[in-house]
């Protein structure tokens, strides 16, 4: 299986590298279990050096890549605010990542402007230090990251009944802008038979190129303005928050749509072993009451995206056989 050289959509995953990186990051975790596993982790790459360049506020995103580097030895470096780089003199993004490049041996980004990674993954392909490039999310458009732990979770949560196939998955909240979801939806059509329902209020609608996408690959869903009754046949529920960041003056869309919140009584009508997840930070889309269900995952969600951005790093630097195959 190729190692990646960016990681730039959640496109570029297949059917077999999803079900690898869930083996590995399961391989991981059991290292992590002892003293010995986790200075075998923290030698596998401690001659290489990280740029964390998120420049769009993030919390979980950041400290999870951060914790995935340490712990594999990796020194990193941080951006938090392209207000402090020579960016504020005039400095093309293309010149200061350029810079970067020359010091560190991968580039995590988080921006909120969409498609600069690829544009600087292109742009960086052309000079003699073409580092990689890990989207770490583009405005409203993409979060490849969080869709592989998004699988991870899924994938754990369902091991007992089949797996993520057939699954019923429903994806709730501001769907128009939610890049999760967007990336999310599209691993997705990598499994079989599963139906993705969409719930929101109108004006939170998927947009038209994911809906065309999801037509093109096959993907059974529908969209709904309803809540409570669609949920009850979930085997996951993926809840989200209002994304009024991107809120512009010429379109601000209304914040209050708490009929699609999911409230401690909403738990009696759900299954068993339904999923309920969130990416986080959350607001009052997921009563806290909810947080001490056995369906509550996103807590457990949070924690996998550090053992997942762990595997992908490995994966990257093609050190991954060391720990599915430790003897090579």
């Amino acid at each position: 299986m190729d190692k990646p050289r960016h990681v730039l959509s959640s496109s570029q995953f297949d059917r077999p590298f999803l079900d690898y990186i869930c083996r590995l990051t399961d391989a991981i975790r059991r290292l992590d279990k002892s003293k010995e596993g986790l200075m075998y982790l923290q030698g596998l790459l401690a001659h290489k050096r990280g740029m964390l360049y998120f420049t769009q506020p993030s919390t979980r995103t950041f400290i999870s890549f951060e914790s995935a580097l340490h712990i594999l030895g990796i020194r990193p470096s941080h951006i938090r605010d392209s207000s402090t780089s020579s960016e504020r003199k005039g400095e093309s993004i293309e010149d200061s990542l350029r810079t970067f490049s020359s010091y560190v041996d991968v580039i995590v980004m988080r921006t909120e402007e969409a498609g600069l990674c690829n544009r600087i993954a292109e742009y960086l392909n052309q000079t003699p230090r073409p580092v990689p490039i890990i989207n770490a999310g583009s405005g409203p458009d993409e979060h490849p990251t969080q869709a592989l732990l998004d699988i991870y979770t899924l994938s754990r949560g369902f091991k007992d009944i089949g797996g993520i196939d057939g699954k019923t998955i429903a994806m709730v909240g501001d769907l128009k802008r939610g890049r999760t979801v967007r990336s999310l939806s599209c691993l997705l059509a990598n499994y079989k038979d599963v139906h993705i329902k969409f719930l929101s209020p109108k004006e939170y609608m998927i947009e038209p190129d994911l809906r065309q996408r999801l037509l093109r690959d096959g993907v059974s869903f529908e969209e709904c303005n309803d809540f409570d009754d669609p949920i009850r046949d979930a085997d996951a529920i993926y809840m989200t928050r209002v994304q009024d960041e991107y809120d512009s003056k010429g379109e601000k869309l209304p914040a209050d749509y708490s009929r699609f919140h999911l409230k401690y009584s909403h738990l009696t009508s759900l299954k068993n072993h339904t999923v309920i997840m969130h990416p986080f930070p959350r607001r009052q889309e997921i009563d806290v009451a909810v947080d001490a269900d056995h369906r509550a995952k996103y807590w457990r969600q949070e924690r996998n995206g550090m053992w997942t951005r762990v595997a992908l790093l490995t994966k990257i630097f093609g050190v991954d056989k060391h720990i599915i195959h430790p003897e090579l």
